[in-house]
């Protein structure tokens, strides 16, 4: 350890020891690497499509773009420090690198919520002010608050992990989760953490919140212009442009509320459980994310489509005479 002239005690790093005690840990964590190589091809040929289809080039796609990018940066923060720990065998992060990771880690978590807020906007002036669309959700406009929400999530986050460094760690360095966390951490300071508590509650609280009561507002917005709407097909139409949005907002929120009430509450239930629940969580969305994308959005299927009968057309199946 390391004792700075301000009689910081800073160690050379920690160990990661979640999920230690989980039969099959490193099986359990090939299967999440297989996610993350799906999750990766699947964003990078969704932001290919979305980057070359100039027709594509819309606020709706430039939000499902951002949203692909915030999926491949979170899963990366998060699997190959897990491939290192668990099949590796290499349980040791240093102190800057674990730092790194948390700040990685964090900020792209934040952004998750902010980035489903981004398409509840969308579909919310899609459809309440249809005739108006073009002139309110403009590219311009976008691209501002796509960039808004990416400088509050980075300033906001590295301002939690920069007060990490101030603390003394003098006891235990074992982190009991699956990388460098910032609760797990902040527990093995033997310095008074109330500030680093008190912003942390803060900050879930604000990520959690503040995004489902924005995005249940747009609904309610979206289901009254819905019912205003003269006939059954109409409604269904425009409701059906919403699935995907729903469905990635359900797999996003539904296991972080339950596992933020269950710590909460102080409900005591099995650790591990609890890390497996989050790690699965962490990565089943932005795998399930591009690929709802591409079959439920009738643009990018036609997208895909006309490159597949390109393909064929210019390498056509050998038939035999």
């Amino acid at each position: 350890m390391q004792n700075t002239s301000n009689f910081i005690i800073q160690p050379a790093g920690f160990y990661i020891v979640g999920l230690s005690s989980m039969p099959y840990s490193n099986i359990y964590v090939m299967f999440l690497t297989l996610l993350y190589v799906i999750t990766v091809m699947c964003n990078v040929f969704l932001i290919t499509i979305i980057f070359y289809d100039h027709r594509l080039h819309v606020p709706k796609f430039m939000a499902v773009g951002n949203l692909s990018l915030v999926d491949i940066l979170f899963s990366t923060s998060l699997v190959p420090g897990m491939i290192k720990t668990y099949i590796v065998l290499d349980n040791f992060v240093p102190f800057k690198l674990c730092l790194v990771q948390m700040y990685t880690y964090y900020t792209f978590l934040s952004l998750e919520p902010f980035s489903l807020c981004i398409l509840s906007y969308d579909r919310f002036i899609a459809i309440c002010f249809p005739l108006r669309q073009e002139s309110i959700n403009t590219n311009t406009k976008m691209v501002y608050i796509i960039s808004a929400i990416w400088f509050f999530c980075i300033v906001i986050v590295l301002y939690a992990v920069t007060s990490i460094p101030s603390l003394s760690f003098c006891g235990s360095l074992e982190v009991h989760s699956y990388f460098c966390d910032y609760a797990p951490v902040l527990v093995l300071a033997c310095s008074d953490t109330t500030s680093q508590w008190n912003f942390a509650t803060a900050f879930t609280t604000l990520f959690i919140t503040v995004p489902l009561i924005f995005i249940f507002l747009t609904y309610m917005g979206i289901l009254t212009a819905v019912f205003k709407m003269k006939n059954n097909q109409s409604r269904y139409k425009a409701l059906a442009t919403c699935t995907e949005h729903l469905i990635s907002m359900a797999l996003f929120f539904i296991p972080i509320v339950i596992i933020f009430s269950f710590t909460f509450f102080g409900i005591i239930w099995n650790p591990t459980v609890g890390l497996v629940s989050l790690s699965i969580s962490s990565l089943i969305t932005p795998c399930v994310n591009p690929i709802l994308y591409s079959l439920k959005t009738k643009e990018i299927r036609s997208r895909i489509h006309s490159l597949l009968t390109q393909r064929l057309s210019v390498h056509p199946l050998k038939t035999s005479h």
